[in-house]
């Protein structure tokens, strides 16, 4: 057994959670879609409450084993409730759910909150969820692009999109030459997705770059057009949240896409950020705690 109070400290600590201040996202989605529906306050932590990030929900004190994913789906809760016995961690990195849209099928709601019946079901049974949004997307050595970066073995040569307070989100860096078909089917593999989002053109690959997550931003692609990449790869290159603010980001990629000479590539946006939990943040945890065992919750569809 692991005591939660432990490994809350050094996850804080690895992630500098208190540092970071408050998540930039979820400070503003989380009161937004529970307003008159839950009292979320009363559910979670009051740190959690404070900066977004960190220990949500406390279960009992002692952990036995821990459950890695990425949303908080209908099918990942309830699989860890299932599972789970009284003191059992679930380490995501959404404390929300976004559906981002199916780029061959239904667009999305975006974010949607996790209904109160499994949240409680959470509590009662004295499981423990911890989530870590934004702090793991900068971070160099436990990111979302840097796993994505050590997967595809990335020469990584620069970092790109600088945030004075936080620094870098994307990757930029070599591979060794392929094509773009082959660079599909190559992330479809690592990611287990069944197809991608592609716009732009298929060319000889050498030079990517790697934006996990939302990854939607002309602004961004400009950049690493400008540095001379031949695919960006993220995990959405459009969005296909079915409201004003996502159709017009999808009227500003399919614009920029009709110009660019790069290949643009979608991986999901789930799917892109869960292959750090299966390694990177796998191997930390088994490195780090004596867990009974080291449990990977995948989403039924990665595209939703």
């Amino acid at each position: 057994m692991v005591n939660l109070e432990d490994i809350v400290r050094d996850l804080d600590a690895k992630f500098e959670i208190e540092r970071f201040g408050k998540d930039p996202a979820f400070s503003r989605f989380i009161p937004q879609v529970y307003a008159g529906k839950v009292d979320w306050k009363e559910k979670f932590e009051p740190k959690f409450n404070e900066l977004f990030n960190g220990l949500m929900i406390k279960g009992n004190p002692n952990v036995q084993n821990l459950f890695l994913a990425v949303f908080p789906t209908k099918d990942v809760l309830e699989s860890f409730i299932s599972k789970g016995a009284a003191g059992d961690l679930l380490f995501m990195h959404h404390p929300l759910l976004m559906e981002c849209g199916d780029p061959n099928g239904k667009w999305g709601r975006g974010f949607v909150p996790i209904d109160e019946s499994l949240l409680d079901q959470v509590i009662n049974k004295g499981l423990s969820i911890y989530t870590c949004h934004a702090p793991m997307d900068y971070h160099k050595t436990l990111g979302t692009s840097q796993a994505i970066a050590e997967e595809m073995k990335v020469e990584i040569t620069e970092r790109f999109i600088h945030n004075e307070r936080h620094d870098d989100i994307g990757i930029i860096g070599n591979i060794k030459p392929t094509h773009t078909d082959s660079l599909i089917k190559q992330l479809q593999s690592i990611f287990d997705i069944p197809y991608v989002d592609f716009e732009g053109n298929k060319i000889e690959v050498k030079k990517v770059a790697i934006v996990a997550g939302c990854g939607d931003k002309t602004k961004w692609m400009q950049i690493a057009e400008d540095r001379g990449v031949d695919a960006y790869i993220s995990g959405e290159i459009h969005c296909h949240i079915d409201n004003d603010y996502g159709k017009k980001r999808y009227d500003e990629v399919k614009n920029y896409a009709k110009h660019t000479k790069m290949s643009l590539i979608g991986v999901s946006h789930s799917a892109s950020e869960y292959l750090v939990k299966k390694t990177l943040m796998y191997r930390w945890f088994e490195k780090n705690f004596n867990f009974k065992s080291i449990n990977l919750i995948p989403q039924k569809e990665w595209w939703l």
